[in-house]
C-alpha cells in the first residue's frame, strides 16, 4: 500500500528478481522491489542495489579478471540475465541487462531514482571497489559540520545517479538510525508540490521540506519498515557545504 497507493508507483506483477517480491516501476528503467524480510532483526533493509549494464557476460568477465568473485549468471522468470556480487561492506550488488519492454508501467510521480545510500565502515576499501574497479566518479562529499565528512557521493561511470556512502555511523546504531542511513532517493522537480501530493495521498509526514547540506531541497518520509525515502530536487538552490560538486546533476 505504501509504495503503490501512497507514493503513486505502479505495481507490475512480473519483472521481479526475488521470489515472493513486489515490483513497482518508478519509470521505464528503474524499479523498487519490495522483498519480504527473512527476520525482523535484519541490519539493512535496503537488501540489494541493481545496475543496468550493456552486457552481463562482459561485466562478469571483467570482475573475474579483477580478482573478484561474482556469482554465476542467472535469469529471472521474465528471461532477464543477471548476476550478483558482494561489495567490501557485504552489500549485495546486482548487474542486469535487457531490451526495453513496450508494456512497462510507470509511476504518476514523473520522478526517478537518483541515488541510494548505505552504511560504510571501511571507506577506503569501499571507494576502491566502486571507484577503481567499477569506475564510479566523485560527485560530492559533506557532513554535519563543515570540516567533517559524513557522506560520500560517487556517481555511476556513464550517468548522473550516485551511491551515497554513509560513514561515521555508530556500530551499535539501532534500527531507526540504520533506516535513516540505508535509504533510497527519488528526484523531483518541486519539493513543495511533492509535499502537497503526499499529503493529498494520505501520507503521514513527520518532517517538513528543508535545504540539505548539499544545497538541495529535500523531504524525508519513512516506509512501514522505517526505511527512509528521500525526495530530493535535482539541482541545488544554494552553495553546498564542505565541497563543490564535481559531476553533472541529474535531469528531470
Amino acid at each position: 500500500m505504501f509504495y503503490k497507493e501512497l507514493l503513486g508507483l505502479q505495481e507490475y506483477p512480473g519483472k521481479c528478481f526475488a521470489a515472493n517480491s513486489m515490483c513497482f516501476w518508478v519509470n521505464l528503467i528503474q524499479i523498487i522491489e519490495v522483498v519480504p524480510a527473512q527476520n525482523a532483526s535484519e541490519v539493512s533493509r535496503v537488501q540489494e542495489i541493481g545496475f543496468w549494464t550493456n552486457s552481463v557476460k562482459e561485466m562478469r568477465s571483467y570482475l573475474l579478471s579483477s580478482g573478484l568473485r561474482p556469482e554465476p549468471i542467472k535469469t529471472n522468470k521474465d528471461g532477464w540475465p543477471y548476476f550478483e556480487i558482494v561489495d567490501p561492506e557485504a552489500h549485495t550488488i546486482m548487474f542486469t541487462s535487457r531490451a526495453l519492454d513496450g508494456d512497462m508501467m510507470v509511476s504518476n510521480t514523473g520522478s526517478s531514482l537518483i541515488h541510494a545510500g548505505f552504511i560504510v565502515r571501511d571507506r577506503a576499501a569501499t571507494e576502491h571497489f566502486y571507484k577503481d574497479i567499477l569506475g564510479f566518479r566523485p560527485y560530492w562529499h559533506g557532513g554535519m559540520k563543515d570540516d567533517q565528512t559524513d557522506w560520500v557521493s560517487m556517481q555511476v561511470p556513464d550517468g548522473t545517479d550516485w551511491l551515497e556512502f554513509m560513514v561515521n555511523v555508530p556500530p551499535d546504531a539501532d534500527q531507526r538510525l540504520r533506516g535513516i542511513m540505508n535509504h533510497i532517493a527519488i528526484g523531483v522537480t518541486d519539493i513543495h508540490a511533492t509535499e502537497q501530493r503526499l499529503k493529498d495521498a494520505g501520507v503521514h509526514l513527520t518532517e517538513e521540506p528543508k535545504i540539505g547540506r548539499d544545497g538541495k531541497w529535500q523531504l524525508n518520509v519513512y516506509d512501514p519498515d522505517l526505511t527512509r525515502i528521500e525526495f530530493m530536487e535535482f539541482k541545488p538552490v544554494q552553495k553546498p557545504c564542505c565541497s563543490e560538486f564535481t559531476g553533472p546533476h541529474p535531469q528531470p
